[in-house]
């Protein structure tokens, strides 16, 4: 890459990494807090929902937007209703409207993420597409490790602390985003823009792509992965007796895993194998850890298969993110905003599912990320990609 484009994906990745920093630092505080303000469990699954189902819906429509009125400014104002929802969550103890912190936060998310994916796809070539997803999913890695941990720290100053934080760590974001970045591309702003079509016509819409199947992957990866995640300390701590210091060292190495990986040998794998063939790998790579935390007899090798769960995941995901970008022509815009679409239905269900059958059998959630990545994978064995045919 030059000077410029490295400059450029700097930018994205503190853009990236402060957007996901900045949810993750509540982590920590929010069983505590909820419980200081009467609610539990049920409050704390619904905050996560509620965050992925706003993104969901909004991201079609941002998609759009960022292919119409341009990256940079789509890139700033998600930053910006980010920090809004989290000044919202901090100056209120109403459970309501921290529900609507929640819903400002998920469009504040689906407004950033596809404009910066985006954003990606503009000052790349299709050579430098693969590193260049990858590096924006490395800094989404470290800020899944980095923020709950920060979170951890400045709750020692008040159970607040850590909401207030990370506003104003955003308002800096958008500060420095705007003097900082420029538009990759010229906004339309001659075009009419047609009415936002409802998420439902929107998906089946992307049914008709060439990426369709990519797409339908990237659902199903990020359900299996939300269900893992969803029941892991809950497993660990049932099966093998595990303290919260060995859940905290797990996903803190699972996270490093990730972005080193991300960083360092997404790019090196794709060009020697190609796409299609390391979905196919990585897929049965994934399926192969469900299997074996199935039967895992111990917490050491239960967190060696998270740790090959999490390796595969770190690679499907800029993997499939690229293949989408390269597949989506002059509509990055409308193809990233559908690639957030289907990650956060997957967000949505699989905690929702899993929490449900880990109440009827602890094992079943395991068994049935088996079933679905087993079935993903030969599916995407089947399909043809259109880009084996484009130079």
């Amino acid at each position: 890459m030059t000077q410029d484009q490295k400059k450029k994906m700097f930018i994205l990745m503190v853009n990236m990494f402060i957007a996901i920093g900045s949810f993750g630092i509540i982590i920590p505080i929010l069983p505590a807090y909820l419980i200081s303000i009467g609610q539990g469990g049920k409050a704390a699954g619904l905050m996560l929902s509620i965050f992925a189902g706003a993104q969901l819906i909004m991201s079609p429509i941002a998609g759009k937007w960022a292919d119409k009125y341009g990256r940079r400014v789509m890139i700033i104002a998600g930053l910006s209703v980010l920090a809004l929802s989290m000044f919202v969550f901090y100056f209120s103890d109403s459970i309501g409207v921290l529900y609507l912190s929640r819903v400002i936060g998920g469009v504040g998310a689906a407004l950033l993420v596809p404009a910066i994916f985006a954003y990606v796809a503009d000052i790349t070539t299709m050579d430098q597409r693969a590193k260049g997803n990858s590096l924006i999913s490395a800094s989404m890695s470290l800020g899944i490790v980095i923020g709950p941990g920060i979170g951890g720290f400045l709750a020692d100053f008040g159970l607040k602390m850590p909401l207030l934080v990370s506003a104003i760590v955003g308002v800096f974001a958008v500060v420095f985003s705007a003097f900082m970045l420029k538009e990759s591309r010229v906004a339309k702003v001659d075009a009419p823009l047609k009415k936002p079509e409802p998420m439902v016509i929107e998906i089946a819409q992307s049914v008709k792509k060439p990426y369709f199947i990519p797409l339908v992957i990237t659902l199903v990866m990020s359900f299996g992965l939300m269900a893992y995640e969803s029941v892991l300390g809950l497993f660990v701590d049932n099966q093998f007796g595990a303290s919260p210091k060995d859940i905290a060292v797990m996903v803190t190495s699972t996270g490093i895993i990730s972005v080193i990986i991300q960083v360092f040998a997404v790019d090196r794998v794709v060009r020697r194998f190609g796409e299609n063939a390391v979905l196919n790998i990585f897929l049965g790579v994934a399926a192969l850890g469900f299997l074996l935390s199935i039967i895992a007899p111990s917490y050491i090798l239960f967190f060696g298969v998270t740790m090959i769960i999490f390796l595969a995941t770190s690679i499907l995901r800029p993997v499939l993110t690229t293949l989408i970008s390269k597949l989506a022509g002059e509509e990055q815009g409308f193809a990233m905003g559908m690639n957030n679409a289907y990650m956060s239905i997957g967000n949505v269900l699989g905690p929702l599912l899993a929490g449900v059958l880990y109440d009827v059998q602890i094992l079943y959630p395991f068994i049935l990320g088996l079933i679905v990545l087993a079935g993903t994978m030969f599916l995407s064995m089947k399909w043809k990609s259109p880009r084996e045919t484009v130079v």
